[in-house]
């Protein structure tokens, strides 16, 4: 796993890197080096720099010198003179390469940037850094449209100029990055929000030889996970196994209303690897959910007079939760009153449990401000997975805003820390997803945006539940296990995308891809360890 930094952490690294003896102006240098060395890869013979006032715009000079000394043409474009940029180390630079065989534009009209661009190979984005939020302001609100309306290849410096590096948020404009060279590691915002959009590639600097050994020493705002890290959960079955010993999975879910909710999530558990799904739902709908369903058991529970889980629902769902490896409640079942009584119940239970959909908006009615206000409704010895969105997330804090990556984990924070256990799990659902235990939160592999239909959450609540049903003796940290089924259902997205088109994908074409989708998640891990040569074959020992 690789760490993800906020922006004050990765000041914190600087200042604990420059007490180990590598200064700030070092690691300016080795930046300018990666820069350019990546900027090498494409074998550019004309390149144009724009820079800043500050550090990033640093790191490009460096790189325009050494790119230079390659017998590259350079064109480097400055708002100000050398001698007038206003950070000291980025001034010291820029004042040395323009004693070098570059040429200096400042302050080029439109028109001439947009001349020195349309006759360049690739244009490095080096004008904003880590420290910018808000709307850009001339000339950069000029040069970057001047850019993103020619669309050449881009090499971003740490982050594209105009995206703020802890939200991703884009207040107005920002560079269409190709690449995105980011230093010592990634920020948070180029997986947040707008950031995957602008970003492009993201290839990251090291600088420092020793990294592994202090970056420890700062917090991690969440980890990368690469298919790598979930290798062990690609095991075949064994032969002596049945289908109670591979797990099962009660689903709490439906109503008359959204019967398919239901269904979709109980089929999703079953391809998922679970030996055993039934489903429990209000009498209402029970014999649609058969009908669709002829291989799960179908448990009629009382439902009033709208369809949802009536007054007696309680008492008979707990019941027949008693006999299985995990529960899923939640999907389609609405928010009335016995639904509200069956999640209290199930949350009283000493079984598995992942609470989506409607089952977290009944539990947001719990309190007044937050559930973290009162996380006794919620604190529980077994293992407790919510699936928030940002806005049922937003709910169950009390309607604070989750608009993004960042507000999401802060959010799951409070929740998890209110509880205080490490059994429990939240998977804030976004455009990056974010997997949050008490003591470290991790990022899976994002799926595309195919993803964004109605029902998707269901099959992901439905894997989600199979694969903790599976788990029976695992002893790893739950966040891997959920960051393996928020993987594999970012794999369905690509393989539905890639057999229906992107625009026409809808949820239940995801679960039938399910078995797909871990095969090649299950091939991206073993290409990662090497195993897999180029061909996808494996090698021979």
């Amino acid at each position: 796993m690789r760490p993800v930094l906020s922006c004050d952490e990765v000041r914190r690294l600087e200042d604990v890197i420059e007490k180990e003896g590598t200064s700030k102006a070092e690691l300016m240098e080795f930046a300018g080096e990666f820069v350019a060395s990546e900027a090498l890869k494409g074998n550019p013979s004309r390149v144009v720099i724009l820079v800043g006032f500050g550090n990033n715009g640093g790191d490009g000079w460096v790189a325009a010198d050494i790119l230079a000394q390659k017998d590259v043409h350079v064109d480097v474009v400055s708002p100000v003179e050398p001698d007038e940029i206003s950070a000291p180390l980025a001034r010291h630079v820029a004042r040395r390469t323009a004693g070098r065989d570059v040429n200096i534009v400042v302050g080029p009209s439109k028109d001439e940037l947009g001349e020195l661009i349309g006759e360049a190979d690739l244009v490095i984005d080096a004008i904003l850094g880590t420290g910018f939020h808000g709307e850009l302001r001339p000339p950069f609100s000029i040069w970057v449209p001047v850019v993103n309306e020619l669309e050449p290849t881009v090499l971003s410096v740490d982050v594209p100029s105009g995206l703020d590096a802890q939200t991703g948020v884009v207040e107005h404009d920002c560079i269409r990055a190709t690449r995105t060279a980011t230093m010592l590691a990634p920020k948070l915002g180029l997986y947040s929000a707008d950031g995957p959009e602008y970003a492009g590639e993201i290839v990251c600097g090291r600088l420092y030889d020793q990294l592994d050994e202090v970056i420890d020493d700062v917090e991690h705002e969440a980890e990368i996970v690469d298919s790598a890290d979930l290798i062990d959960f690609f095991e075949p079955l064994p032969m002596n196994i049945n289908k109670y010993s591979r797990g099962s999975v009660l689903v709490v879910a439906g109503s008359a209303t959204y019967p398919g909710a239901a269904m979709m999530a109980a089929k999703a558990a079953a391809r998922a690897g679970a030996g055993y799904v039934a489903v429990a739902c209000p009498s209402a709908c029970a014999n649609l959910v058969r009908m669709a369903l002829p291989s799960v058991p179908v448990i009629d529970i009382p439902s009033d007079s709208r369809g949802a889980f009536g007054a007696a629902a309680r008492k008979a769902v707990c019941k027949a939760a008693e006999k299985f490896s995990c529960v899923l409640c939640g999907p389609g079942i609405t928010t009335s009153a016995g639904c509200i009584d069956v999640v209290s119940g199930l949350l009283k239970m000493d079984v598995p449990l992942v609470l989506d959909a409607d089952a977290l908006n009944c539990l947001a009615k719990y309190s007044i401000g937050g559930i973290d206000k009162t996380p006794e409704l919620y604190r529980r010895d077994a293992p407790l997975i919510l699936t928030p969105h940002h806005k049922e997330l937003s709910r169950l804090i009390g309607d604070d805003p989750v608009a993004d990556l960042g507000t999401a984990i802060e959010a799951s924070r409070r929740l998890l820390w209110a509880a205080g256990s490490e059994d429990m799990i939240v998977v804030a659902k976004g455009p990056s997803t974010a997997v949050a235990g008490v003591e470290k939160v991790l990022l899976p592999m994002a799926g595309p945006a195919s993803l964004a239909t109605a029902g998707s959450g269901d099959v992901l609540a439905g894997i989600i539940a199979g694969s903790v049903a599976q788990a029976h003796n695992y002893a790893g940290p739950w966040e891997l296990l959920c960051a393996y089924a928020v993987t594999v259902h970012s794999f369905t997205g690509f393989a539905a995308a890639s057999r229906f088109g992107e625009k026409s994908v809808i949820a239940t074409d995801l679960i039938d891809l399910i078995g797909d989708a871990m095969e090649l998640a299950a091939e991206s891990a073993l290409h990662d360890l090497g195993v897999l040569d180029e061909d996808s074959q494996v090698e021979e020992a």
